[in-house]
């Protein structure tokens, strides 16, 4: 976070986007990872005390939505409304994803604001006219280089689609791309986290070395997408389109003193662009060269996530290997799906997805370890304690344990090390158990004389799990905000969403008489197999 040397400017937002997503069929889990994971870390920032915004959307230009709409015998607009109204929408507020803006590139703002920016570029001399031919993968909605190409029957193909590219020739609009090669490069060797993880990095640096052309940014063959402003008869590059989705969501090109200057002077630069890797070069190569070129802040930082795997391949629906977020979270729950993903894959490395995988931690993790410690807690205070929490107790071992949890799940949250600080906080919660194992509580509940004994054990586990309830409230929002209801610290505490990760170490935050009451269980067990 850092603060304007304007007094009165405010503070400046940590701003995240998730990619924009290509909004040709429904999202499979794939793409609930990524949304999964930056809300994970806006919620983290969020109870971190920070200003916050979190954008996500849809990309609904090009030739690709096109053809598949006419396949369906709708028009392209009333193909993109159905499947944001009925299928992306919907499975973000499934998943509890609370995103604060959610941008459409068909939408006026969008369209506005890009031909705009267009412009200028226009203006600027960045953008001239010349001749494409070569090689189209209308599945990435991607001019290739021949490199990229993979041979198979004599055909070329995308090593990504594996199907057939598409050879354009066609008069177009250029983006002199080739003039911020060494830009960039000086950019990445002076700010080596603007592009992670390192082998993100590593790669880029590798491409721009290699020599970068000037880039196609129209196309006059179809119809469906922005109109270029000075030439009517094209329309916008879709990922060029695309890519503005960032910053046009933001305000970009509205005037400073306008709410949407406003917002962007406030938001921009983004702080973190989550992208899947298969799209690094268009954030981390042409994104910042737009933004060059228009004399912008550039991103400060584009992550590149692997791939969910099945099959040990990508997943996708055109290869039929796509798994809607819906046939996972109704046999485990939304939570168990938001857990598991982050926990169980490296953030940044590709990572397979089984369900004996999920199951086995459910189990284990989720389950025994968390759901069980609650239950049982909640149960004793009641059983031994008529409910009503006993006087504040310190242990100094799980006072010692917690604060060194938060400082290492903090840092790695913060570095995007999702399964790190997730691992961090379940730590924490073993030791816990381990804790009520050795005092053994019920035992000590069978002699009058050990109630003291007893008290403060059931109160360091209560505090305990109040700080779970805190540190885990990012990843699993729905199971935390029962728990601290079942704690009794909402009357106590206030909102859930409103603790702060900096006093969660703070022991002794559960009073003395807090009502603790028996929940359902939070993770109940799976009775069925997933098939």
């Amino acid at each position: 976070m850092r603060v304007s040397r304007n007094k009165m400017a405010p503070v400046k937002s940590f701003y995240l986007t998730t990619p924009i997503y290509y909004v040709n069929d429904a999202p499979h889990i794939g793409h609930a990872y990524t949304t999964v994971a930056g809300d994970v870390l806006t919620r983290w920032h969020r109870q971190r005390g920070e200003s916050v915004w979190f954008l996500t959307g849809t990309d609904e230009h090009g030739q690709k939505v096109m053809r598949t709409a006419e396949q369906n015998n709708v028009a392209p607009q009333a193909w993109v409304d159905r499947l944001v109204s009925d299928a992306w929408k919907p499975n973000w507020s499934a998943l509890n994803i609370a995103n604060d803006d959610f941008i459409r590139t068909t939408e006026p703002r969008h369209t506005e604001r890009v031909q705009k920016f267009l412009q200028s570029l226009k203006d600027s001399g960045h953008i001239y006219a010349g001749k494409y031919e070569g090689p189209y993968c209308v599945g990435c909605e991607e001019f290739k280089l021949p490199g990229d190409l993979i041979d198979a029957d004599g055909q070329k193909l995308c090593p990504i689609h594996s199907k057939p590219i598409e050879l354009v020739n066609e008069n177009n609009w250029f983006f002199k791309l080739s003039a911020f090669v060494e830009p960039l490069l000086a950019h990445y060797k002076n700010n080596p986290d603007a592009c992670q993880p390192e082998s993100a990095r590593n790669e880029v640096v590798s491409f721009l070395e290699g020599g970068v052309s000037d880039l196609s940014i129209s196309r006059s063959t179809f119809d469906w997408g922005i109109p270029v402003p000075w030439d009517t008869d094209q329309v916008v590059y879709v990922w060029f389109d695309a890519l503005l989705n960032y910053a046009t969501a933001v305000g970009l090109t509205d005037a400073p003193d306008s709410e949407g200057g406003k917002k962007f002077a406030q938001t921009w630069p983004a702080d973190v662009h989550l992208v899947g890797k298969d799209i690094l070069r268009f954030h981390a190569v042409i994104w910042p060269a737009m933004l060059m070129a228009a004399g912008l802040d550039v991103p400060k930082k584009v992550f590149a996530h692997g791939w969910l795997l099945v099959g040990g391949e990508k997943m996708s629906k055109s290869k039929l290997t796509g798994i809607a977020p819906k046939d996972i979270t109704d046999h485990f729950g939304i939570d168990a799906f938001r857990y598991y993903f982050l926990r169980a894959i490296p953030f940044g490395t590709d990572g397979s997805f089984s369900w004996e995988d999920m199951s086995a931690r459910y189990t284990s993790e989720l389950a025994n370890d968390f759901g069980n410690l609650a239950s049982r807690s909640a149960a004793m205070v009641e059983k031994y304690c008529a409910g009503s929490l006993p006087a504040v107790s310190h242990d100094a071992g799980l006072e010692a344990a917690l604060k060194e949890t938060v400082a290492k799940a903090d840092a790695a949250m913060c570095a995007l090390d999702f399964q790190g600080g997730i691992m961090a906080i379940m730590d924490f919660c073993k030791q816990v158990n381990g804790y009520v194992t050795i005092k053994e509580p019920w035992i000590l509940a069978k002699d009058p004389a050990n109630q003291a004994v007893l008290e403060e054990v059931l109160y360091n586990t209560a505090e305990s799990l109040r700080a779970l309830a805190v540190l885990l409230h990012p990843v699993m929002p729905q199971t935390c905000e029962i728990l601290w209801q079942s704690l009794g610290a909402q009357a106590a505490l206030g909102d859930l969403s409103a603790q702060k990760i900096s006093d969660v170490a703070t022991w002794g935050q559960l009073p003395q008489g807090a009502t603790v009451t028996k929940t359902p269980v939070l993770f109940p067990r799976l009775e069925t197999p997933a098939s």
